[in-house]
Formats: structure tokens, sequence, C-alpha cells
């Protein structure tokens, strides 16, 4: 059932140090994402806060607390993660149903996806799922891999604990994210060698189950009407992707400029969330969206090369879906602003404001660091498994 082909199997020279190159890439795109939010979110944060710097100040107070987790997921010995892996899946699945508990939760456009945390403000635990997800399942197939009778490996717990993780999620109203993990967990599942037997009735399964979602909602149905027909409530449902398709058309080649004003991102509401690649676009144009999807692809090449350089199966998983998370998440919130997805609610790595987001994607570079730097031959860990 398993191949498990996605992982080094010859010890290579060891290497103390982190990639310099993965480095390097996070700190361009966290500066990029920094300046990319600071153009666009200036008007919007004068109109609602008389403040054109707020969104930044909140921002650099989110770098900070998640440049502070990335040293310790940088440092931190890996087995040791492993031996508290328990702890940080519980936590997260607490986390999530806190989110259902009247005066922790808070509810906002009718859904319970953030918790209320005294002298920080709201924090968003399906952010930290998104990385428990990995870990977990990185974790039970290399558990399995090491079983020495093939008859006894199973794929049936590690689909459980990810169908766990996904249907809390969807009972939060958080549709896109649900979906997502769900993918980032297929993904996993699929670059193990698990046989297509397994993966296409778990996709089989899957995608009916989401389209069922879909359709007990209304407001979701609205949102694949407005997709399909853009004509359709272009003052609500469209209003937004309408408003982001023009922004993007307005860059041109060369872009407005970060100093312009950025007439039809100054009409995109909280831009500074979901939709901040529409103003990069429309100041920076195609070279600056060509800048930005060739340094991604760049972060993306040093993570995934790192997951084939990682020490252990257990490592190289990890690495593959840390990668993963970061890349599709790119890719699903640019395709939305470009009009190739229905509006989702994910939110663009690096660049849109939030400190849930921000901590834990600093956190997932922290680990993909860690895990370049651990090249040697495969180490004992086996007393460290959960």
């Amino acid at each position: 059932m398993f191949n498990f082909t996605f992982s080094a199997e010859k010890p290579i020279e060891t290497s103390g140090r982190a990639d310099l190159q993965l480095v390097v890439s996070v700190i361009l795109l966290l500066g990029l994402g920094l300046f990319a939010l600071a153009v666009c979110s200036a008007s919007y944060a004068e109109r609602m806060f008389d403040d054109s710097r707020y969104f930044i100040k909140r921002q650099l107070f989110s770098i900070g607390i998640g440049a502070a987790a990335m040293i310790v997921c940088a440092t931190v010995n890996m087995n040791l993660i492993r031996r508290f892996l328990p702890v940080i899946v519980v936590v997260s699945l607490v986390l999530c149903l806190l989110t259902f508990v009247p005066g922790i939760g808070s509810e906002r456009n009718g859904a319970q996806r953030w918790i209320t945390v005294p002298f920080i403000g709201s924090l968003q635990p399906s952010e930290i799922a998104k990385l428990a997800v990995v870990l977990f399942l990185a974790n039970y197939f290399d558990k399995q891999y090491s079983l020495q009778n093939e008859s006894d490996r199973s794929l049936v717990q590690g689909l459980l604990g990810l169908g766990v993780f996904v249907l809390i999620i969807l009972l939060q109203k958080d549709f896109s994210t649900a979906v997502f993990v769900f993918t980032v967990g297929v993904f996993i599942i699929f670059i193990t060698g698990s046989t297509l037997i397994w993966v296409l009735p778990l996709i089989g399964v899957g995608a009916p189950a989401m389209l069922l979602f879909i359709f007990m909602e209304p407001y979701r149905v609205q949102r694949l009407i407005a997709f399909f027909n853009p004509e359709y409530s272009q003052s609500r449902w469209n209003y937004q992707s309408i408003a982001a398709e023009r922004a993007v058309s307005a860059g041109g080649i060369f872009g407005e400029g970060p100093g312009s004003g950025l007439f039809f991102s100054s009409r995109i509401p909280e831009i500074q969330a979901d939709y901040v690649f529409a103003g990069w676009a429309e100041a920076m144009g195609l070279f600056g969206v060509l800048a930005y999807f060739c340094l991604l692809l760049f972060f993306s090449y040093r993570g995934f090369k790192a997951a084939m350089c990682a020490a252990d199966r257990f490592q190289a998983l990890c690495a593959a879906g840390c990668t993963a998370l970061i890349l599709f998440q790119s890719l699903l919130n640019c395709g939305v602003v470009g009009g190739a997805f229905p509006a989702t609610g994910i939110p663009l790595p690096f660049f849109s404001s939030g400190g849930s987001s921000m901590v834990i994607t600093l956190c997932i570079c922290g680990l993909l660091m860690n895990i370049s730097r651990r090249r040697g031959g495969p180490s004992n860990y086996s007393e460290y498994t959960a």
C-alpha cells in the first residue's frame, strides 16, 4: 500500500546551518508583504482608524511574535516535536472547539472561526490546525512505514484524524479552510506513495461531501452563482471580485506606482485582508506580479529540496507538507483575486493582515529551516515517536 518514495534514502553530508537561500527567500517575502500592505492599506486605514499606518503597526507586532516563534521552531530538536505531538494535536483540536463556547468564541459574518484571548485579542484556531494536520500525518505515515509487516499498514487512522480536523472546521462554517486542509492532507497521502486504489476513493468521497456542505448554506450557493455569472448581484456577492479584477487590470505592465493613490484598490472593502494582492498588482503591474511568483516558486523549491534531503521520513513529509501549505494557499488566494476561483476568505501568506496567519506562517518557515539544517543520516528518533 505504501511506497514512501518521497524521502531521502541515502545519508548525505551533515550541515549544521539552515539553508541560507531559504532564509533569504523568507526575509524577502516578509519585506515584500510588508511593503505591499503599506501601499494597499493606507487609504482604508486612514478612513477607518484615522491612522494610515494602523495595519502596518499591527502587522509588525505579529511579525515580532512570529519571528520569535520561528526561531524556536528553527532550533528545537525535531525529536522533541514528535515527543509532544499528541499535545500539539489535542491543543489545536481544543482551541477549534472553543470557538463554539459562548463568551470565548467570536462570531464574524456568520462564522465561528475566532476565539478571544485576554491581552492578545482574536485568535483563529484553524490556522494552528493546518500545521497540526501536517505534523500529525507526517508522524502517522512514518510510523506506518516502520511496520515490518506490510499487511499491518493502514490509512484508516490517518484518514480519521484528517476527517476530525476537517469536520470541526466545517462546523465553524469555514468551508474554504476545511477544503484547503483536506487538499493538503490528500497531497501528503499521495506523496507517501499510497496507491490510487486509496487516493481516488478518498477524493471520490470527499468531493460530493464538500458539494453537500456548499448547498447547506445559502450564502455559499450565492457565491458559487456569482462566480459562474459575474453579472449576478454586482453590488453584493460580486462586488469585491469585480473590484479586484479591475485593480489588477489597471496595473497593466508597469503598474500605477506605490504612491499613485490606487483608485481601484481603494474601492475594495478590507483590502488589507484577502485582497491585498489586488493592490500589489495595481501598484506594481505585471512585473511586480511576476517578481512575486518567482520569489514564491524559489521559496517552494528550497522547501521541497529540504524535504528531499531530510534526515528521515518524518522530516521529509513534514517539510513537503509545510511547503505545500504556503504554496497552495498563496496560489489559491491569487487565483481568487484574479477571478479563477470563487471567493474563499483564505489569506495570502506574508501579505495579508492577520496575526494568527502571520505567526503560523513564520512557524512553518522555522520548521523548514530546522529540517534544512538537519541533513545527516537517519537519526535515532524511535524513542521519541508519538
